[in-house]
């Protein structure tokens, strides 16, 4: 009972932090526009309120910076979700969201588009298909062998990522180094920039039905961490409940690799600063990760379009943040052994 009520109160501390990162990147930027009036210019067609406000404001606000927060903490969400997900499952706490070789397909078929100079919404479906399809192939490997443990799956996910990046070097090999390989090399490092509404649109109720999923199969990703043979003995029909749930977390990080480009370290360390919290049971894990995911994104993304004129790619950021969060969360982890 008393750590219902205090897992719930970290969820609420969670979601009011969640909440003002939301507020303050909508208000605070270039051009900065009053807390009231976001806040007015949000609620105004829920809420009979007169408006006080420009047309620029109104633009700034729905337009520009709304799709790219929404986007930000989409990405965010999902990337914690995969790589909670993929910890437990695995029984790994260095396993991330690109294990099986997702990140790198992506980047792929996003270098491919910009060669083909496809434009943009070409290079994100793109990155999706391959992203898709190297986790495909990966799956396909154990299949092939008639062995479909964990381990296999892992090192056909090695065996295809190693692959798909040596077709992306390929690829920067040819690419014309004044435009095209600075385009990819630009796309990779992540972006919240080119998130508009109709992708935004397009792939959100797929991210959001992999999350509910997800959420709703917690207590099964608890009896898979467990092992194999455990699970098995509980009843659990474990390639059915692991492809499934590797399934969803696939489908989340190919999207969020579509929408923003590579972003390191965000599905690596969230899960531990949510375990830290809320512990091992992934009923509580999942959440507190997804809401500490959206959190940090929304945050670096704010960093990112604001720390210089020109803006800095996230993975730059999440690597310069990522790296003492991490250094922290070992200290903490070792003061809590002792």
């Amino acid at each position: 009972m008393q750590t219902t009520k205090k897992n719930r109160r970290i969820f609420i501390f969670l979601s009011i932090i969640l909440l003002g990162c939301c507020v303050l990147s909508l208000s605070l930027g270039r051009y900065p526009v009053p807390f009231d009036q976001t806040l007015a210019i949000l609620l105004h067609k829920l809420l009979p309120i007169a408006p006080g406000w420009s047309d620029t404001m109104a633009n700034v606000i729905l337009n520009v910076r709304l799709p790219r927060l929404l986007g930000g903490i989409l990405v965010g969400a999902a990337l914690a979700a995969s790589g909670a997900t993929y910890q437990s499952i695995f029984r790994n706490p260095l396993v991330s969201p690109d294990l099986l070789g997702v990140s790198a397909g992506a980047c792929t078929g996003a270098a491919l588009a910009i060669i083909l100079h496809a434009g943009t919404a070409m290079v994100q479906f793109l990155a999706l298909i391959c992203g898709l399809a190297a986790v495909g192939l990966t799956n396909l490997i154990p299949r092939f062998f008639r062995n479909h443990s964990s381990l296999m799956l892992i090192l056909a996910g090695v065996v295809v990522g190693g692959f798909m990046n040596a077709l992306f070097g390929i690829l920067k090999y040819v690419a014309d180094p004044e435009e095209e390989l600075a385009s990819i090399i630009y796309w990779t490092m992540g972006s919240f920039a080119n998130i508009k509404q109709p992708i935004l649109q397009a792939l959100a109720p797929g991210m959001l039905i992999a999350l509910i999923v997800l959420f709703l199969l917690r207590w099964r990703i608890n009896v898979l961490s467990l092992g194999e043979r455990e699970a098995a003995s509980l009843g659990i029909n474990v390639r059915l409940i692991r492809g499934l749930c590797i399934l969803c977390a696939t489908a989340l990080t190919a999207c969020a690799v579509c929408l923003s480009g590579a972003i390191g370290w965000v599905g690596l360390i969230t899960p531990h600063f949510a375990r830290l919290l809320t512990g091992e049971d992934a009923r509580t894990l999942l959440p507190a990760s997804v809401l500490i995911g959206a959190t940090l994104t929304a945050v670096v993304d704010w960093l990112a379009r604001n720390l210089t004129g020109a803006e800095i790619p996230l993975s730059i950021l999440t690597g310069l943040v990522g790296a003492p969060m991490f250094i922290i969360l070992l200290l903490a982890q070792k003061r809590k052994i002792q």
